[in-house]
């Protein structure tokens, strides 16, 4: 692909033959603006091509400058054998060599319109040249972006323009007050030519209007902010849920120990608890003297004092209901028959001191005599 460039020339003189000699700088490194246009890109506006130094200084790119012809302005076609004579009007002497970001070279101008064209003004030169581009997008080490890369880059010419892409920097002769034209001062910078495309961005809801590569820098912040809160987010939402398993993990625990708390009895009651079965294992063994009470529930001793007393046919099936009522029944008739001295008498058997049963049976006739006398004491009394 074809380029053109801008380039600098100083250090003119005039040789006894009316030839002008100047050097020149020539293709910097760096990124260059051109039309889409121009690069086979007509959909882009603008092209940002990066030459790097490595393609800029390899020596096969310095020796093709070696005697390039010089033209005014560009020809519309590749200077060659055949259309030399026609287009060039100097050359490039000798070799070029490296000199900053820049290809410093001397020139010759031979023809004397185009050295008349330079001393009268036209002294700014661009620099023809083919390579071949890498389409390639990047970001350079010094933060700018670029859509493509300038590889094998081969001089064909240089021509003095009136502007040149670079701008007023890129001009024949340091010396330029000597053709009439005032020095630039420390107050006036040079005009550089730029062309550049807005984009506008949106930012907190705000439009506003930026480079590309403001677009591409705002664009990764952007990014990489919604990417630090989907992070947050998530672990926002991970650190929840952790707590609320925790709290759901304590509040259990609580209701365990509050159940715990509940089955736990004070003194007072244990010692009532300790007590009632105490007189519920008396009063079993006094209504069924050889049950069996031992590792049996409260409801499993009242059972079996109820199997004992009337069978255990006589509560198959029966609810829990039902056999306590039974108990409560024996308890109570055991109770009545505790009471009643004739009955323990009677249920004891009479006997005498010795064991005797008419001792017994004596005993028993001096009690109904003492009760059939006792209405006469009582008369005596009210007497």
């Amino acid at each position: 692909m074809n380029f053109t460039d801008t380039v600098t020339v100083a250090g003119t003189r005039r040789t006894e033959d009316g030839y002008l000699i100047a050097e020149a700088k020539a293709v910097r490194t760096g990124i260059q603006l051109y039309a889409g246009d121009e690069v086979g890109k007509p959909e882009m506006r603008t092209v940002r091509v990066y030459r790097p130094a490595e393609e800029v200084f390899a020596d096969k790119s310095l020796q093709s400058f070696t005697h390039a012809p010089v033209t005014v302005d560009h020809p519309d076609e590749a200077v060659n054998s055949g259309n030399w004579k026609e287009l060039a009007v100097g050359e490039v002497s000798t070799a070029a060599k490296q000199d900053g970001d820049w290809v410093w070279l001397p020139l010759i101008l031979k023809d004397k319109d185009a050295i008349a064209s330079v001393e009268s003004g036209k002294r700014e030169l661009s620099a023809g040249y083919e390579c071949q581009l890498d389409w390639t997008p990047g970001i350079t080490a010094d933060g700018e972006q670029f859509d493509a890369i300038q590889r094998d880059i081969k001089i064909n010419h240089l021509a003095i323009v009136d502007s040149a892409r670079a701008g007023p920097q890129a001009r024949i002769g340091d010396g330029v007050g000597n053709w009439g034209v005032s020095p630039v001062t420390s107050d006036q910078k040079p005009k550089e030519e730029k062309i550049m495309t807005l984009k506008t961005v949106t930012v907190d809801g705000i439009p506003v209007e930026v480079t590309d590569q403001g677009a591409i820098v705002i664009g990764t912040l952007q990014t990489r902010l919604a990417d630090a809160i989907t992070k947050i987010t998530a672990t926002e939402t991970a650190h929840q849920t952790a707590m609320a398993a925790k709290d759901a993990d304590l509040a259990k625990k609580d209701a365990e120990i509050d159940a715990l708390k509940g089955k736990v009895l004070s003194d007072a009651d244990l010692d009532k608890k300790v007590q009632a079965r105490a007189d519920l294992i008396a009063v079993a063994k006094t209504i069924a003297k050889d049950v069996k009470t031992d590792g049996l529930t409260d409801a499993g001793i009242r059972k079996a004092v109820v199997v004992a007393k009337i069978g255990d046919a006589a509560i198959a099936g029966k609810a829990d209901a039902y056999i306590d009522a039974r108990f409560d029944l024996l308890v109570e008739d055991a109770a009545k028959g505790a009471a009643d001295p004739f009955a323990t008498i009677v249920k004891s058997g009479l006997q005498t001191q010795d064991g005797n049963t008419n001792d017994s049976a004596k005993a028993y006739d001096a009690m109904l005599q003492r009760d059939r006398n006792a209405w006469q004491g009582n008369q005596k009394e009210s007497a």
